[in-house]
């Protein structure tokens, strides 16, 4: 199941694992953790995009190494067997980019709530705020049970780094799809982020992420509906497609897309224009 429903997430809170995994772009005047303590769906852990991804990276959201990611799962009491629910309560859908660096590690049973929170406090479902602070710590590592030590498998190619992507701009050996918005990808505007040039990669395609998703339920369109627009923007699905962004977030919001069309695991440039696009 990569897309779960509200009513299946309401009538199974006690049988998985949910990380709210809320980000918003800096010009949101949003507090993402603010938003969680104040009520989240019950049993939720909070996921902090910015602090479980690579530091010592000059570029934002890179993914961290397997050592950290292995880490990191333990202090939220994570194993490999768990199925882990991710939503958001973000108008950039963030939990697609803990849904692909899930999977990206190894991790088998990943879905996303459909809908995210804004469907959930629609329909007046429950929410809580309580929470248990010492969870997602790596001090509370000791007091886990860590006789079953999560285990990762990275799948090294589903991501792409800037040569590869350099390199491709002569031999065209896969789409790089963008999913920023049309405006910064034709640079009809400056980027939201300093020192980076306007526009796009030579020979990108473009999907603003916002296209895949129904504006009133807050879920992902149907799969017909998703091969059209596929399709209505000159990218074949069926060859080898590469997804990127401003930072690697809204990338896998196209990425899960793909996923639903293909069923096949979504390749991402992680640096996205956040690397490529610097002055």
């Amino acid at each position: 199941m990569t897309l779960v429903t509200t009513e299946w997430l309401k009538n199974n809170l006690s049988k998985v694992k949910i990380f709210d995994a809320s980000w918003h772009m800096p010009n949101a005047n949003r507090n993402n953790h603010k938003e969680y303590l104040d009520k989240h769906i019950p049993g939720a852990m909070f996921w902090d995009l910015d602090e479980h991804s690579d530091k010592d990276s000059p570029f934002p959201h890179m993914l961290p190494n397997s050592d950290y990611w292995t880490r990191m799962l333990w202090s939220f009491g994570i194993t490999n067997d768990d199925h882990i629910i991710v939503y958001d309560f973000s108008a950039v859908h963030s939990s697609c980019r803990l849904w692909f660096s899930l999977k990206y590690f190894g991790h088998q049973k990943v879905s996303v709530l459909n809908g995210g929170m804004k469907k959930w406090l629609k329909e007046n479902r429950p929410t809580s705020n309580e929470t248990n602070k010492d969870i997602g710590k790596f001090s509370y590592i000791d007091k886990i049970n860590t006789k079953n030590k999560y285990k990762v498998i990275e799948n090294l190619d589903w991501i792409k780094k800037k040569e590869q992507i350099d390199k491709n701009i002569k031999t065209n050996l896969f789409t790089l799809v963008d999913a920023r918005s049309r405006e910064r990808f034709e640079g009809k505007v400056e980027e939201p982020r300093p020192n980076l040039k306007k526009g796009c990669i030579p020979g990108s395609r473009n999907i603003p992420f916002q296209y895949c998703i129904e504006s009133e339920t807050n879920t992902f369109k149907r799969k017909s509906e998703l091969i059209k627009i596929f399709k209505e923007n000159d990218i074949d699905y069926l060859k080898p497609n590469v997804f990127m962004c401003g930072s690697g977030v809204t990338a896998c919001v196209l990425g899960l897309a793909y996923f639903l069309i293909t069923d096949k695991n979504a390749v991402i440039y992680d640096g996205s224009f956040a690397e490529w696009g610097k002055k």
